[in-house]
């Protein structure tokens, strides 16, 4: 056998009983790849019906994946957290005096396990918070400031590169929220859906996805306009069966609990991205139709604003209807960006975008407006920051320092850094926070978790800030009135 491929390579004579690629003036010799053998490999042409297939797998393999972390019933479960999380990361008491209180008190949640290492779930955390913010110590914050009367900040997570670490920035943040004592509202605008996995959320179509709420706020304004039709004796835009359902739909019909207790969602499936194509189709049959403003309008309309604290917005890597949803409803916009010059130009070009698909809507709204006597609108943003993320201060600090320096105040100071524990935390469908600390070395799990803890301090500061003035304001307005 030796001898025998020996004389073909001598010979020239390929394996395959053809002539090789460099011995052919008319194809490149670049890896020798052979077309006859090439050809041999190949399957039999692939008509639609195999996408099916693989689609198939592929959501067999999703699911598999996804119950990764998940209890034996294929819902998720969060884990408990022990008394040295607790007081290092979620009540400021020393563990001693935790001890001490809960003997005092054997009312409070006792936590489970042997000796002084107990073990709490969340929702009996937030019940030893609401404890210590009565009988603790009054120079200290054991809970998150809120002020009364005004609504839920939202916050929007987006960028229209792939990849710069969105979906699992607004996760964390949430989650911080959620450890940090608030209610927490996640929408999933991807329809990746990779927000509402990492929630385990159960998402069968889209209309159990934020699209009959664009399509709700369509059919009221479609309806509002056949009745001024009907006033002036015109006949009335065909109104459809999609919108008629739409109209039954409010958002607490979407939203489902997670296994956060704190933490609600209204996920993503494939056929969210339906809502590309029909709001345009809907544009085009009124053109009076302000879309940007559809999701705005139910999360106002409906209340929801008035249940939560914080409502994170996932959207897709695009600027498209969704996204454009996403950012009109906006309080904060958060911009994640990876500290190389590609991402960077991205980013950039993401900004400009932003400028003139809003100051196009500005512009066209403003000029019916002033014809009809109306005062102009414009949009604005209480803050804007973006991020690095996947940050490796060996490699990329001159980039990130560039970055920097160009995009200003927009800028967040903390580089979101690279550990081994995200990482670790992504394959298993997991937050970082939701990873039990002993899986890891203890310096491990200190510094993996402090890449998304300083990111929500810094985040928080902005959401404080924006609130503290808004309620300057509205103070201002009651002692004016």
């Amino acid at each position: 056998m030796y001898e025998k491929t020996k004389n073909i390579v001598k010979t020239g004579e390929h394996p395959t009983g053809t002539t090789p690629l460099s011995s052919k003036s008319d194809i490149p010799s670049y890896f020798n790849i052979d077309p006859k053998a090439a050809a041999g490999r190949l399957g039999d042409p692939i008509d639609t019906a195999r996408f099916a297939k693989a689609a198939a797998f592929g959501a067999k393999g999703r699911e598999d994946l996804a119950k990764r972390g998940y209890a034996p019933d294929g819902r998720k479960r969060l884990r408990k957290f022990s008394t040295w999380e607790v007081c290092r990361y979620l009540i400021p008491v020393a563990a001693a005096h935790l001890r001490r209180v809960l003997k005092a008190n054997p009312d409070l949640p006792q936590g489970t396990g042997e000796g002084n290492s107990k073990w709490f779930t969340l929702e009996e955390v937030l019940v030893l918070r609401d404890h210590f913010a009565a009988e603790g110590a009054a120079n200290k914050e054991y809970k998150s400031w809120r002020p009364e009367g005004l609504p839920a900040k939202v916050i929007s997570v987006a960028n229209f590169k792939g990849g710069v670490g969105k979906t699992s920035t607004a996760a964390h943040l949430a989650m911080s929220a959620a450890l940090d004592g608030y209610k927490v509202l996640v929408i999933d605008l991807d329809s990746q859906g990779s927000m509402t996995s990492i929630m385990g959320g159960q998402v069968e179509d889209e209309w159990s996805t934020a699209f009959p709420l664009l399509a709700k706020d369509f059919a009221q304004h479609l309806k509002a306009e056949n009745e001024v039709r009907a006033a002036k004796g015109q006949p009335p835009h065909p109104f459809d069966e999609t919108l008629s359902e739409a109209l039954e739909v409010s958002p607490r019909n979407l939203i489902q609990s997670t296994h956060w207790p704190n933490i609600d969602l209204i996920g993503a499936q494939l056929n969210l991205y339906w809502a590309e194509f029909q709001v345009p189709v809907w544009r085009l049959q009124s053109r009076s139709w302000p879309l940007w403003d559809a999701l705005t309008n139910a999360l106002d309309s409906e209340g929801i604003l008035d249940e939560y604290d914080i409502i994170f917005l996932d959207t897709p890597p695009a600027l498209g209807y969704l996204t454009i949803n996403a950012l009109a409803a906006a309080d904060i916009l958060i911009v994640p960006l990876g500290a190389s010059f590609l991402e960077f130009d991205s980013t950039g070009r993401f900004f400009d975008m932003l400028y003139s698909t809003f100051a196009s809507i500005e512009d066209g709204e403003n000029r019916a407006r002033r014809r009809d006597g109306l005062p102009e609108m414009k949009f604005e943003w209480d803050a804007v920051r973006a991020l690095i993320t996947r940050f490796d201060a060996s490699q990329q600090t001159d980039m990130a320092n560039i970055i920097q320096a160009y995009f200003g105040d927009f800028m967040a100071t903390y580089r979101q850094d690279t550990t081994a524990m995200v990482g670790q935390a992504g394959e298993e469908v997991n937050g970082i926070y939701e990873a039990d600390y002993r899986a890891f070395n203890r310096d491990t799990y200190v510094r993996g978790r402090e890449t998304f803890d300083r990111t929500w301090a810094e985040i928080k500061e902005v959401l404080l800030g924006t609130w503290w003035r808004d309620q300057q304001m509205m103070e201002k307005d009651q002692n004016d009135g």
